[in-house]
């Protein structure tokens, strides 16, 4: 028997203002709250529910474990920007100029990256 991934939980400061960011991100919409949660789902298709779960300390140091986004109908930059109109901030992880996706952080400091287009099959 193997196991399958329900949900990926995310410490914040602020579960609601961040829910609302990878809402925007994502598609996804809000499908419970408590206090200090909120979890969202896809509002279409599958995929991994993200929990938003209060803690009192902030993030310190860079992320273990990122999200790697890829865009939908639309090129990497255009999302990218997409994205920064939402509250995300580009960040230097290291990643040298010859990558090709792009680093960003929401807006808590979690680093997650765009990927490059897909090449046409």
């Amino acid at each position: 028997m193997t196991s399958t991934l329900s949900a990926i939980a995310i410490d914040c400061r602020d579960p609601e203002a961040l829910a609302r960011f990878w809402c925007a991100a994502l598609g996804y919409v809000v499908h419970g709250e408590a206090e200090g949660f909120v979890g969202i789902v896809p509002a279409q298709g599958s995929g991994p529910h993200l929990d938003f779960v209060l803690v009192p300390e902030p993030r310190t140091v860079k992320n273990r474990l990122h999200l790697d986004l890829r865009a939908v109908d639309t090129d990497q930059g255009s999302e990218v920007a997409r994205l920064e109109s939402l509250g995300a901030r580009r960040v230097d992880v290291g990643q040298g100029p010859e990558v090709t996706w792009v680093v960003l952080a929401d807006p808590e400091g979690n680093e997650f990256c765009v990927l490059s287009d897909l090449p046409d099959e």
